[in-house]
Parts: structure tokens; C-alpha cells; sequence
């Protein structure tokens, strides 16, 4: 790691200040709804009227269970996919890394809390997030933007705030649902409560093959076996403190490549040839290998099934707990969280063992004072990560990616109404001293400007930083490397600057985002042969966009929506690894009534430039030797789900996501050969697998 030492220069948003001291009065409750990082209710609106926004200073959507489970999700990563500004990014097509992006950006520079308590890493989300069920849950909350969150200067794009849900009944569900591809899914959920609190648990088990889409033995969909368990706890009065947390467990096995589960024999298989090159798009004309692009020779394969297999073991244990007490008008509160990660992974022959250990505590204290509404913040952040690594050839490569960070950090947030209560100024300051990297400062500023009870104009400016951390996060798999050098330059940083326009009237909302994001120092892996550099970027990216949603309710049980998103991209050579489109459209129609609910949803893919994603440091060739292609297709997608309550306890559901069966493997190859023949498999641009259908039945009591 480089040495410690401070950051340059700072970028403080100044039109706040004045707009501060000419502030009227507010009170505690004006303090809870503008500053709180979690909020609660015990019935969470939902459905096509709500707004697209919450009533906070700064813009907030927010995504309800209820909404959710109407597009079929079950996790995360489901939740939220195939939204204006927001997409779950797929960095490897055998095992199927995904990361959820805002604003278009890597998604290891997304923070995801759970009530407002960081517990997940880059390293955990790599697979993680499609371990992050939706039992429990209220709803999701998306803020986007550098240093989105008073608790979070390290979310350059922007937060995931998952807010649990507190009982107030007793209750039950029982959920069973079989599809396409050996899938099978079990959701158990138990919640009791009373006068003084409430326990919530909830299981959610779910298997799913590896799929194959060009039938050449080589998997573009990873297959899983995963198991999730949580136990959730409220307690409304211990100590004067109002408590609610809770206790997480998940196991997952994960394999792609090689198709099959029996995982010990794909990774003792090191020779022969069990694929078969010949089969998909551009294949080649050989079954046993791939024709080299320099001189027109065949390339054999030789490396088992281990070689093009990726198999990973994931384990992670997590538990927080948060409080909250009145004093007077204000409000103390307190918050303490830990989570172990552990990983066991197997990389086309390399073995890579991973452990982490992350911490947190804070204490906030929020009221009236001066006319204004006043946050003071104090927290302390732990992070480690430990490795253990075996090449191909046993030797051993521990280490290369180890890390310690040690964070305290200090908030200071002020909110004020002005202009009777026409606009309303938010300004947030947050300092931490970074074990490693030094003192940082991230600053953030929202105004809210309500044009009159329909409209309203939100503008936000903030800015964040990220200690660059392992090689694990630019190239997931282990590197044929023995060292890996950090030569960065500093911490990466990002400005943000975002424009936000929320209209309602009756049947009609309307909510429009213009947005602004440069990084600064941003971190890739200039890979090498025995050893490997992560570098800082010579020059900034940027990333602008906008995008707009519409939604109408037709009638009482039909509502349609409409998505908009065009951004664009300037960035150096190895920055965004990734090819991403820059326009998106969204069509939604949502039917509930008559004991039904249908939801179909319309994606459509503009055509991507890959060449300048992926092959500006380099050529890529298909197997045959021919070049690949320089854009893609545009294409849409569509998913469509129905439930039927036969009473108020039994309900039957029948799903598709992507109905037409658009697939990638039908116009291009995920396999790719560079100049000198050597094969990789990051030829990323379309769906993975093809038309999924699922039923099951529904059971609440």
C-alpha cells in the first residue's frame, strides 16, 4: 500500500452557506424526516401511485418488497435490475460476478447498508448481492451520487439502504416455486409480535443449473446451490432505547464452465479435451481447439475441464444492532455491526482463499438548534482482508491482495427551511482519518426547491473517496502473478453533480434525472506475467446522463410506465472493463385486480460500442480467427408474472423472464482469443440465458 499521507485538494459546495444563516426556524420532527439514514413505517406505501420519490431533502426512490416480488424478484440483484439509472453488471460470463451499477458506474463504487449500517465490501458483493434476500424487508432505498450517504464517503455512485420491516402482527409464508433449468426455490418466513417488540425469521433456499446456451460445454449462466437464513429482532423500549436488528447467515456453492456439480472431479480434471469449440457463433472449425489469429494454425486445448471452470464457496455471517432514544427533542442514536466473509474459490486452476472481517460503530446525535436541523456523527470503520493462492503449478501466492484499513470518521449535517418552507437547504461534512490513505474529506450539499404541491427541483453536489484496494476487484480471478505492486497515486475520489425534477398530479407522475460524474485516480490492474500493477488512471472518467421515468394509472386496477436513459462515456484505456449501452428504454404494465396481479416489463438495449470498451488496448478474434464484432445489436427483453389469489391465504403465480429468448450466444460468442491465441471468456453484452419459466403457489397465515 502506498504511504499514509493527506489528500489535495477539497471541493465544497459554497451556495450553501448563505442560504444557511438566513434559515427560519425547525423543529425535531423537520430533523427526523431531512437527516435520518433509516426510515420507518409500520405500513409501507406501495403500488403505481406511490411516488417515485420519498419526502427528504435529497433524492431518494425507493423500491418496496411488495413491488419487487410483483417483477418475481428474489433477491437483490432481481430488485433492482433493468431500472432508469440503475443495472446489475455481469464481469464474468463462467461465474458470474454481478455488481449493482448507479449511474452507470463500476458497481464496487456502490455501498450497500443494511438500516444504515455498512457491512459489505467490493470483495462480498462480487458474489454477495445475489445472496442479499427480501425477506424481512420494507423496501430498498437508492440514493445516488458521490458521498450519497453522511455514513458512506466511499460510495462514489451512490447507496443501497435496505430498510428492514418491523411486524405488527403475527404472520406467516410459506413459498415454493419450480422453473426451467433445474431451478427450485423454498421461501419460509415466521414473525411474532406484540406490545414491546417483534422477531422476525426467514429462510430462502435456491438451486439453480449452469446453463449453456451454444452447446459448447462450456456455461455462460453459473449454476448455484444457495441457502440463506436471517433472524430479525425489534424491541421497542430497552434502556429508553427503541432496538432493531439483526442476525444473517448464507452458504452458497457457485460453479461455472465445465456444466455439473461434481466439483472436486471438474478441478482434478487438468488435461484433455472435454468441450467442444466447434458449436455456437463464429465457432471453430476445430472441436478440440481454436485457430490462431497471428498465423492461421490451429491452437489445441489441453487443459481439462478445470481450465475453463470457476467454482466458488461462499460464506458470510453477519449481525448489527441499532438504537435510538429521545432527549428532549433530539434524538440519540447508536448502532454497532460485524460481518465474517469467507471465500473458497477455484479460478481455472489457480485456488484463491479468502477471510474478511468488517466492523462498525457510531453514535449521532440529531435535533433543533439555531433554527435549523442538526446531525453531529461519530464512527469507526474496520476492514481486512486475508488471502491464500496456489497457481496451477502449486507454487504459492499468499498475500497479494491483503489489506487493513482503520477508519474514524466525523459527520456534521444541517438542514434548514427557507422562504416559507419553499426551499429547503441540506448541507452534510464528513471527515475520516484513513489508516493508510490519511485524513479525507467528503462534503455534500441538496436543495430542494418545491415549484408548488406537484412539483418539485432537487439539486445535489457531493463529493467521496475509496482506498484502491486488491486486484481481486479489476480481475476477480486469480492472475498467473507472484507480486502485485500498488502504484497508485492516492485515494480514487469522484465529484457529483445531479439534477432531479419529481412532478404528481392525480393519475400522472413524472420524475427526471440529469446527471454529472467525474473520478479522478480511478484504479486498474496492469496485468503481467510474474507481476502485476495496480495503477492509478492518467487522466479522468466522466460520466453524464439523464434519464426519466413516466408512470399512469389507466384505472383503478392498470397502471403503464415509461423509462428513458441516454448517457455518455469519456474514459482512458482499462478503466470501465466493461461494455455498457448508453441509451435504455423501459416499458412497464401493471394489472391487480379480480384476484389478479400481471406485471410485464419491455427492456430495450441500445446498440454497444464494444470496441471501445474492449478492444482500444487490444484486438479480440471469435474462435475461427475472424474479428469480433465492433457493436452489438440493440435488442429488447421481456418479463412477464402473474399471481392468482385463490383466497385470502392461497395464491398461484406463473412467471417468464426473457419471453422471446433473446440471447447473447445466438449473435456472439462469450468466449474470445487475443492477437497471440490465448482464449478468455469477459465477451460481455447480452443475456446469459435464455427464456426462464417458473410457477409455484403462495401461503400466508
Amino acid at each position: 500500500m502506498n504511504a499514509r499521507r493527506p489528500t489535495g485538494r477539497t471541493f465544497l459546495p459554497g451556495l450553501c452557506l448563505p442560504l444557511l444563516l438566513a434559515a427560519g426556524p425547525a423543529t425535531a420532527a423537520d430533523a427526523d424526516k431531512v437527516l435520518s439514514e433509516v426510515h420507518v413505517s409500520n405500513r409501507p406505501a406501495s403500488g403505481p401511485r406511490r411516488p417515485f420519490l420519498r419526502d427528504q431533502v435529497a433524492p431518494v426512490e425507493s423500491c418496496t418488497v411488495e413491488e419487487a416480488e410483483r417483477i418475481g424478484a428474489t433477491n437483490l440483484n432481481e430488485a433492482l435490475d433493468k431500472r432508469p439509472g440503475v443495472a446489475v453488471q455481469v464481469e464474468c460470463s463462467i461465474c458470474n460476478a454481478r455488481f449493482i451499477s448507479l449511474n452507470n458506474l463500476p458497481g464496487r463504487y456502490t455501498t450497500l447498508l443494511i438500516d444504515g449500517v455498512p457491512l459489505f465490501s467490493a470483495v462480498s458483493q462480487a458474489y454477495g448481492l445475489d445472496s442479499v434476500g427480501l425477506r424481512g424487508l420494507e423496501r430498498i432505498d437508492l440514493m445516488r451520487g458521490a458521498g450519497a450517504s453522511g455514513l458512506s464517503p466511499d460510495a462514489l455512485a451512490g447507496t443501497v439502504n435496505l430498510v428492514t420491516r418491523r411486524p405488527i402482527r403475527d404472520e406467516g409464508l410459506v413459498e415454493v416455486a419450480a422453473g426451467r433449468f433445474g431451478h427450485r426455490r423454498l421461501d419460509l418466513q415466521m414473525a411474532r409480535a406484540g406490545d414491546a417488540g417483534a422477531v422476525i425469521a426467514s429462510y430462502h433456499g435456491n438451486l439453480h443449473d449452469a446453463v449453456d446456451g451454444d452447446g459448447n460445454g462450456v456455461s455462460e449462466y453459473s449454476g448455484h446451490r444457495r441457502q440463506l437464513g436471517g433472524l430479525g429482532f425489534f424491541v421497542d423500549d430497552a434502556g429508553g432505547f427503541a432496538w432493531r436488528g439483526r442476525l444473517d447467515a448464507i452458504d452458497e456453492k457457485r460453479g461455472g464452465g465445465a456444466l455439473g456439480t461434481d466439483y472436486d472431479a471438474i478441478k482434478a480434471s487438468r488435461s484433455g479435451n472435454p468441450f467442444d469449440f466447434s458449436r455456437g457463433r463464429r465457432a471453430s472449425p476445430y472441436a478440440d481447439g481454436w485457430v490462431n489469429p497471428g498465423d492461421g494454425g490451429k491452437l489445441a486445448y489441453d487443459d481439462g475441464r478445470s481450465g475453463l471452470s470457476e467454482i466458488i464457496f461462499t460464506r458470510r455471517h453477519a449481525a448489527y444492532a441499532t438504537g435510538e432514544k429521545r432527549l428532549g427533542e433530539a434524538r440519540l442514536g447508536i448502532a454497532a455491526g460485524y460481518a465474517r466473509h469467507d471465500q473458497d474459490s477455484f479460478y481455472e486452476g489457480n485456488v484463491y482463499k479468502a477471510k474478511q472481517n468488517q466492523g462498525y460503530l457510531a453514535a449521532s446525535l440529531r435535533g433543533p438548534l439555531a433554527g435549523g436541523a442538526w446531525t453531529a456523527l461519530a464512527d469507526w470503520r474496520y476492514e481486512d482482508l486475508r488471502s491464500r493462492a496456489r497457481l496451477p503449478d502449486g507454487t504459492p501466492a499468499d498475500g497479494l491482495d491483503d489489506y487493513t484499513f482503520r477508519i474514524p470518521g466525523l459527520g456534521l449535517g444541517a438542514s434548514y427551511p427557507l422562504l416559507g418552507d419553499r426551499l429547503e437547504a441540506a448541507l452534510n461534512l464528513r471527515w475520516e482519518d484513513h489508516s493508510v490513505y490519511g485524513a479525507q474529506f467528503a462534503p455534500r450539499a441538496n436543495l430542494l426547491w418545491r415549484h408548488d404541491a406537484h412539483a418539485s427541483s432537487r439539486l445535489s453536489a457531493g463529493k467521496g473517496y475509496r482506498a484502491p484496494t486488491s486486484y481481486f476487484e479489476q480481475d476477480h480471478g486469480i492472475l498467473d502473478t507472484l507480486l502485485i505492486r500498488n502504484e497508485t497515486r492516492g485515494v480514487e475520489e469522484s465529484r457529483n453533480l445531479m439534477y432531479t425534477f419529481d412532478w404528481q398530479d392525480g393519475d400522472w407522475k413524472l420524475l427526471g434525472n440529469a446527471h454529472y460524474t467525474r473520478l479522478e485516480r480511478l484504479a486498474w490492474l496492469d496485468v503481467g506475467a510474474a507481476e502485476s500493477v495496480l495503477r492509478s488512471a492518467e487522466r479522468p472518467v466522466r460520466v453524464r446522463g439523464a434519464d426519466l421515468q413516466i408512470g399512469y394509472q389507466v384505472s383503478t386496477p392498470l397502471a403503464v410506465g415509461l423509462g428513458l436513459e441516454r448517457v455518455r462515456y469519456d474514459f482512458p484505456v482499462g478503466t470501465l472493463a466493461f461494455a455498457r449501452p448508453d441509451r435504455r428504454a423501459y416499458l412497464t404494465l401493471d394489472w391487480d385486480g379480480g384476484g389478479w396481479n400481471v406485471f410485464l416489463r419491455g427492456t430495450w438495449t441500445g446498440a454497444q460500442d464494444l470496441a471501445k470498451f474492449y478492444y482500444r488496448d487490444g484486438a479480440r478474434h471469435n474462435l475461427d480467427g475472424s474479428p469480433k464484432p465492433r457493436r452489438s445489436p440493440a435488442f429488447w427483453t421481456w418479463d412477464l408474472r402473474a399471481q392468482y389469489a385463490i383466497d385470502e391465504r392461497w395464491a398461484v403465480f406463473l412467471g417468464a423472464d426473457n419471453l422471446t429468448d433473446y440471447r447473447q450466444t445466438d449473435h456472439d460468442g462469450y468466449l474470445w482469443i487475443d492477437d497471440a491465441g490465448t482464449i478468455d471468456v469477459t465477451q460481455i453484452w447480452g443475456p446469459n440465458r435464455g427464456r426462464f419459466v417458473y410457477g409455484g403457489v403462495r401461503f400466508e397465515f
